[in-house]
């Protein structure tokens, strides 16, 4: 690293670093690079993060951006005092540890698509943590900040194992949400998620997924949790949710209209699994969002 933030606390261990930054006074265009992959998570506060060939985005709480090894992030701290520091961790994770996960991942758990490989692809930039990316990142925290004796590092590389796969599960996902159009479509799983983006308002049943892509049920179900780190009934609901809020910011549409138009059988369930992901309910949610589509 060639830039100090205010406070930095540093905890090394035999495959990873974990660094604590807070800081306690505005600051803008703060210099930082590390010479290994880096995973940041935000805390507390708020940043504006500055990478080459990215528009500057807001960097908060329940995120987390993926540091590619020698790249310079150049960040902003709007809104950091004494009294309410912004306060992140950075983990740099060792290539060895990093090739070591691949190449294992790659030998004993092989990917479906034809050429495909577990590696940490470049959609994973800006991330926001879902509740499995959530516990591990807390974990390597606690290995971290709270273990000791020779057991430490055994936990930190079995627990960054974990995390490296997370991680290649949220980029999976991301880019067959974001960028199917450049996927083959030979890939066994393109068509199963064109099916899901298309239905989203129907009724979509595992069998059927699992007849789509040409796999009994069980198998189905066990090769889709391995790329994408969700069940099949867990995806669907994510994207029904995140078309729920992009309907929900539309004047026209009430709460009950849009529980309809994203597959759900009514307000009621709709409601529960809005508020249970998003922490809010519909109606607060459009209240909050209307005029910002």
């Amino acid at each position: 690293m060639q830039t100090l933030v205010e406070h930095r606390r540093v905890v090394d261990m035999e495959t990873c670093q974990l660094n604590v930054f807070e800081t306690h006074e505005q600051a803008h265009q703060v210099r930082l690079e590390f010479g290994d992959m880096l995973l940041t998570s935000m805390l507390r506060g708020k940043k504006v993060m500055h990478l080459a060939g990215r528009e500057a985005f807001d960097y908060l709480p329940g995120e987390s951006v993926v540091v590619r090894p020698n790249e310079t992030m150049l960040i902003d701290f709007p809104d950091a005092t004494a009294d309410e520091p912004t306060q992140c961790i950075a983990l740099a994770m060792s290539r060895d540890a990093i090739n070591g996960t691949l190449d294992l991942l790659n030998e004993r758990f092989p990917l479906l698509g034809e050429h495909e490989t577990w590696q940490v692809n470049d959609h994973l930039v800006h991330i926001h943590q879902d509740a499995q990316l959530v516990d591990v990142i807390q974990r390597i925290i606690r290995v971290g900040m709270f273990e000791h004796g020779r057991q430490k590092d055994a936990l930190a590389s079995i627990t960054l194992q974990e995390l490296l796969i997370r991680l290649m599960q949220t980029g999976a996902r991301k880019l067959f949400a974001e960028d199917q159009h450049v996927l083959s479509s030979k890939h066994p799983l393109s068509a199963v998620m064109a099916y899901i983006d298309a239905h989203l308002h129907d009724p979509i049943d595992c069998s059927q997924l699992a007849s789509i892509a040409c796999m009994s049920r069980p198998h189905f179900q066990r090769k889709f949790k391995e790329a994408f780190g969700w069940t099949p009934h867990e995806y669907v609901q994510h994207a029904r949710i995140e078309l729920a809020r992009k309907l929900l910011t539309d004047e026209l549409m009430t709460v009950n209209q849009v529980a309809y138009a994203v597959g759900f059988k009514g307000a009621g369930p709709f409601i529960r699994a809005f508020r249970q992901s998003e922490g809010v309910t519909p109606k607060r949610f459009q209240m909050a969002h209307r005029g910002h589509a």
